[in-house]
């Protein structure tokens, strides 16, 4: 058993793709897809096929929502929706597929929740996600930084000698 558990583990790591791009649920994403088209033969005059059926590859981008992923390892998978010509459509793409090439995210999503499957229901603005605000790291500025500078330089420690006069 235990070599049996090995042999596919071997085989889905030698499946699974490393370049992935790390995205969320929530998030705007575009998925280019690979899609092969096969092109009938052509009919002669008497209705029989004359020539070979053509095989032609495209890239297809899929634009729209993550709304849920699912599952881990080789099996996992995604998602993703939208809204086209006034009619949501929905399609799930493994994850770990040769026919995906490539993913870029559009937009950060900030959602609280695992699977937007509410998004269904809604139309319009309603349906949209908001965007993730970017965190902007505070930085003192630079007179505040001057300033501790001098003080750090320029200040000595006061030494109060004793003096020699008399108090009567």
């Amino acid at each position: 058993m235990s070599n049996i558990g090995s042999i596919l583990d071997g085989v889905s790591k030698s499946q699974r793709k490393d370049d992935i791009t790390n995205f969320c649920v929530g998030d705007t994403i575009k998925v280019h897809v690979r899609v092969v088209e096969k092109t009938a033969a052509k009919k002669g005059k008497m209705g029989q096929k004359k020539g070979k059926a053509e095989i032609k590859e495209r890239v297809q981008v899929f634009q729209g929502i993550v709304i849920r992923r699912k599952g881990g390892g080789i099996s996992e998978t995604f998602t993703v929706r939208k809204v086209s010509y006034g009619e949501g459509v929905e399609r799930i793409f493994p994850l770990h597929s040769p026919n995906i090439i490539k993913i870029e995210v559009a937009r950060q999503g900030a959602v609280r929740r695992a699977k937007l499957y509410y998004l269904r229901e809604r139309i319009g603005k309603a349906a949209k996600v908001e965007e993730k605000k970017k965190q902007i790291k505070k930085t003192p500025s630079k007179n505040v930084q001057k300033e501790q500078d001098i003080s750090k330089e320029q200040v000595s420690p006061v030494i109060e000698e004793p003096s020699n006069e008399v108090k009567t």
